[in-house]
Order: structure tokens, then sequence, then C-alpha cells
């Protein structure tokens, strides 16, 4: 993900409201997020559905490697040539 600018990124709820628009078309055109404030604090934050999706994709995959991970460290886990004769089983058969 593209790091956050904090000149640009970082704005107030009421800066948001009076421009939800324009910093709509900002997220689009820079694929970073918008750190919406309230208070002086992070409140939320607005994302490009593309980078959203792409986040969501890469921790999916972090969750697959992890139950693979578990799944080898209680041996559930199959060694490569088991895996490769059960592939290539299926393919003749």
């Amino acid at each position: 993900m593209t790091h956050v600018s904090f000149v640009q990124d970082i704005q107030p709820l009421s800066a948001f409201r009076s421009n939800v628009t324009g910093f709509i078309k900002q997220v689009q055109t820079t694929h970073r997020p918008l750190v919406i404030t309230n208070h002086g604090r992070s409140a939320a934050v607005l994302l490009d559905v593309i980078k959203y999706d792409e986040m969501l994709e890469q921790l999916e995959l972090l969750q697959d490697i992890h139950t693979a991970e578990q799944q080898i460290e209680s041996g559930k886990g199959v060694t490569h040539e088991d895996a490769l004769m059960q592939v290539l089983a299926g393919i003749t058969a």
C-alpha cells in the first residue's frame, strides 16, 4: 500500500464533510488512504476500492499461509513427492 502523506492524507472530519467528493477523487487518483480525524484523533480511513480489494487478497493469502504452517506443524503436511504422485495419479486416471 502507498504510504500516507502527512500533509495531504490526514484531514479533519469537518474538512471531509465539506469536500467529500474531492477527497474521494483524491483517494482514487493517488491510491493512498485518507485518514479522517475527529477532535484531533484518528477516526476512520477512506480507501480506494482497488487498493481495498488488493489488501483483502493479501490478507487471505497470509491467512492461507498461516493455516498451512499450522497444518505442517501438526503433522498434516504432505511431502512434495507425495503431492506430485497424487497429482500425477489424478491426471492419468
